[in-house]
């Protein structure tokens, strides 16, 4: 048995019964529970059909996101999550850069980076350079002037932690920032890179090893093994290159608003939901956020 689960923005709630009941009757499914009203819906079907990417295509033309799914298990008991554009709207170090003067030219490496276009630990080294001299004082600076949260992150953390979930965040990104993010939202957890300083200032230099790809399927493992979980019972979600390792190794493996490249190699595509499509395609609805 599989769920067939269909959503949209909730800011901007375009899904209309006509558009789930047409798929379902297309599809010979069972009946549609509403998960939220115009937000997201879902029935179940006994096989995944052999158009499913068709349609997948001819929905996002109208702003929905389809994910079929089994219906076994899909409620997960640990999320493992990306930061940069995933848990936060931006990327750090392109923040920290716009402060050195070099924002444009390091966002560009980012992209990049992201996309799986160059060496990530290269291209962190490389951009990590570009910031030495900066004050100390200028993460704090950014975490409160240019930092923000994705949407839905927060119902998205404490909803599956009241559901008995544990909670990792696992960035290629910086701890200065991680820790603050994993504070705010109530991750259990948090690993990431450590940008080296000295007599008040950035170096330029990032801590050994690297977190990068093969760190965050690490973690994912470790902490698994740990909480003596199956990698069947964990959710993932990135938005980056760096994120594939984990996106693949988890039972969902949740592309969020990810590079082409990224989301081309997962099932899940989240592309116009924000973070509680995550709880959506559980099975939650939205009288069951935490809020």
């Amino acid at each position: 048995m599989f769920i067939v689960t269909l959503l949209t923005n909730p800011n901007q709630p375009l899904l209309t019964a006509s558009v789930v009941d047409a798929l379902r009757n297309a599809w010979g499914g069972g009946d549609v529970q509403w998960l939220c009203p115009d937000v997201a819906a879902e029935f179940s079907i006994s096989e995944i059909p052999s158009n499913r990417w068709d349609v997948w295509a001819d929905l996002q033309k109208h702003s929905v996101d389809l994910i079929v799914q089994p219906a076994e298990g899909r409620k997960k008991k640990m999320l493992i999550a990306d930061m940069d554009s995933t848990m936060i709207e931006q990327e750090c170090i392109d923040e920290l850069a716009a402060e050195a003067g070099v924002g444009d030219h390091v966002a560009g490496i980012t992209a990049r980076a992201m996309n799986g276009e160059l060496d990530f630990e290269a291209a962190l080294k490389e951009r990590v350079g570009l910031l030495r001299g900066l004050p100390e004082t200028v993460i704090d600076d950014v975490l409160a002037r240019r930092i923000s949260l994705m949407p839905g992150g927060a119902h998205l953390v404490a909803t599956m932690k009241k559901n008995g979930a544990y909670a990792a965040l696992v960035s290629g990104g910086f701890t200065a920032f991680t820790q603050s993010v994993a504070t705010k939202l109530g991750f259990d957890e948090n690993r990431a890179n450590t940008l080296k300083i000295d007599d008040g200032k950035l170096t330029g230099e990032v801590g050994l090893p690297i977190l990068g790809r093969a760190a965050k399927v690490e973690a994912l493992e470790d902490i698994s093994v740990r909480l003596g979980l199956a990698l069947s019972e964990v959710m993932a979600v990135g938005d980056g290159a760096n994120d594939l390792g984990m996106l693949g190794r988890a039972g969902a493996g949740v592309a969020l608003h990810a590079k082409p490249t990224v989301a081309a190699e997962c099932d899940i595509r989240i592309n116009h939901g924000d973070l509680t499509a995550l709880l959506y395609i559980q099975g939650y609805t939205r009288a069951d956020f935490i809020d």
